[in-house]
């Protein structure tokens, strides 16, 4: 059982996820949800490997 704390939402701007990640949702499951906008999935492979969260413009950039 993991012991860390959820990161907060949206604390970043810009996001490295990998294809393990996949399907890529906003905001990251290890965000706190309580405190962020609705769930929001990003087609991130038909968007050339980066995509922008429409409620939060949190940049994603996938890496492998």
């Amino acid at each position: 059982m993991s012991t860390a704390q959820p990161q907060p939402a949206n604390a970043q701007k810009q996001y490295e996820v990998r294809r393990a990640d996949l399907p890529l949702s906003c905001p990251l499951p290890s965000m706190a949800l309580w405190n962020s906008h609705p769930r929001v999935y990003l087609p991130i492979e038909s968007e050339g490997g980066q995509s922008d969260c429409p409620y939060c413009g949190a940049h994603f950039v996938l890496v492998d």
